[in-house]
């Protein structure tokens, strides 16, 4: 369904706030090349990750939002800094001795240290561009390397040229005294060497487009500041890109908000307009550490996908980017989860509400209505009757689906087959590992005698709510203060875990007398102490 304008720019859903400043922007200024440009930055020195992936993810909801406000076309350019010196080997490469013996060289100037592409820099654009395209990301990407060589920045290179010492000026008073003396936003490449150097510029010839600097060796070269023979320090390369390709929009961390600043004064200087521009927050591993190209903590996009929908990972994503999350395994369920009840809730809402329903931002418009989960069928209980039957097979889980739910099969239901070969992947790898299964105490061992006894006499297949409403009533009965207590112990004794799914649900999917089974186990073991 397409919904009126102005109720899509009252919401208050990020991307929708985002794309309006987008818009106030091109009312004012209209651009001039005839689209509006949204850019993404990667330094592919390391590995891509996460928040690699979801600068392009947010950028491009961005991006959705402002179609669906306005009619001018836009562009998104996934840029690669492949052009920058590698300053250290990342800690997660092969062959680190070779790659330390070009140091210094451009990216696209090292060679392959996987063996696989024509340079390293290839090889993290290979690695960037196919995990984008696994999304159907809509971007083109850009090359520092071929961008600099083919001269698409060489008029804005000059002007840098021309106006050096005013950029300067403005990037002195951030440097400590000892790099001040020799700062210069440019950085020539030693014809001799390959190497990107940090020297001073002995001499700026703006006339001839050129520079003058001491080579490695001692010699004054003079090289041309054009066609890929210098490079700009990347703050003033990060101007250099907005002022050339005038771009509208682009987001960066927390971490460059002074860079931000910077590269701003420097595209104005240069007779650019800097994009706006949205700081988001840092991703955190199970340290509260910022995750690292070269130090790979973290998860992998690979990482997630293999415990974890696609979708999962989108919402977390999605949710409040100027927040910052832990980025570990223990995420994934309820993102998981959570996307299911936002999909189930989208078709009961208002237009106004779906406008702030996280799916519409991922789906542009049009969740997946047709596919949802059998009611009672979460990611969590998927866990839980994985953990309960260990489960190492598909076939034990679909064993219980197609008794609590029949005629639901993998066929019928493909995404209900990912998530169970999801849930028995994570089951294996974090819960098997960490499972503690408890006594009952006195109390809570005649509150089970009940339950069993309770159970051998209902139907095979008794409806979720009549369960979970003896649970109560059997809680009450056996005078737990809290009846929080008595379902925890429910969790702690019979599942190993402190939490767990809504417990009559998951008996009438587990079944009564495998539950009755659970529960024979659990009172064979000793009386634990109240």
């Amino acid at each position: 369904m397409s919904l009126d304008r102005d109720v899509i720019a009252a919401s208050k859903a990020w991307p929708i706030q985002e794309a309006r400043r987008v818009l106030g922007r091109i009312e004012r200024r209209p651009p001039v090349k005839g689209f509006v440009l949204f850019e993404t930055g990667y330094g592919p020195s390391g590995l891509p990750h996460i928040g690699t992936f979801a600068e392009v993810f947010r950028t491009t909801l961005v991006r959705q939002a402002l179609a669906r406000l306005s009619d001018v076309p836009t562009e998104l350019n996934a840029f690669s800094d492949d052009m920058d010196g590698l300053r250290k080997v990342p800690d997660n490469v092969p062959n680190q001795a070779m790659v330390a013996e070009h140091l210094g060289r451009p990216l696209t100037a090292i060679p392959d240290p996987f063996g696989t592409h024509s340079s390293y820099g290839a090889h993290m654009n290979a690695r960037l561009k196919a995990f984008l395209d696994q999304f159907g990301f809509a971007y083109t990407f850009k090359s520092a390397s071929e961008e600099y060589r083919k001269g698409t920045f060489n008029a804005t290179l000059l002007r840098v040229l021309e106006r050096h010492d005013a950029i300067r000026e403005v990037v002195l008073p951030t440097l400590g005294p000892e790099r001040r003396a020799t700062y210069s936003p440019i950085l020539p490449i030693s014809p001799k060497s390959g190497r990107v150097l940090q020297v001073p510029i002995e001499e700026c010839r703006a006339a001839q487009g050129t520079v003058v600097f001491r080579d490695e060796d001692g010699t004054l070269t003079e090289v041309p500041v054009t066609d890929g023979h210098c490079k700009m320090q990347w703050k003033a390369d990060w101007a250099l890109r907005w002022a050339a390709l005038d771009v509208d929009y682009e987001m960066s961390g927390k971490d460059l908000i002074d860079s931000v600043k910077l590269s701003s004064q420097i595209c104005r200087l240069l007779d650019g307009v800097p994009p706006e521009n949205l700081t988001y927050e840092l991703f955190l591993d199970e340290q509260g550490q910022k995750i690292s190209k070269s130090k790979g903590n973290g998860l992998t996009i690979e990482e997630w996908l293999t415990y974890g929908t696609r979708e999962s990972l989108q919402l977390f994503l999605y949710r409040e980017p100027k927040k910052a999350k832990r980025l570990h395994f223990d995420v994934i369920p309820k993102h998981v989860d959570d996307y299911e009840t936002f999909l189930d809730a989208f078709s009961r809402q208002l237009p106004s509400e779906q406008v702030g329903n996280p799916l519409w931002h991922i789906h542009d418009g049009r969740p997946p209505l047709d596919d949802r989960l059998p009611a009672g069928l979460s990611f969590a209980m998927l866990l839980n009757l994985a953990s309960v039957a260990n489960a190492d097979s598909p076939a034990i889980l679909w064993g219980f689906i197609a008794r609590y739910a029949p005629g639901t099969t993998p066929e019928t239901s493909p995404r209900l087959a990912a998530l169970v070969a999801h849930a028995i992947a994570y089951y294996r790898d974090f819960v098997a590992p960490t499972r503690r299964h408890r006594a009952p105490t006195a109390q809570e061992r005649a509150a089970f005698a009940e339950l069993q006894a309770w159970l051998a006499g209902v139907p095979e297949l008794p409806e979720a709510e009549a369960i979970q409403y003896e649970l109560y009533e059997i809680g009450k009965r056996h005078a737990f203060a809290n009846l929080r207590d008595w379902f925890r112990a429910l969790y702690e004794v019979l599942l190993g875990q402190s939490e767990g799914p809504r417990f009559g649900t998951f008996v009438a999917i587990y079944g009564t007398a495998e539950t009755r089974a659970l529960i024979e186990g659990a009172l064979r073991r000793p009386v634990e102490a109240a």
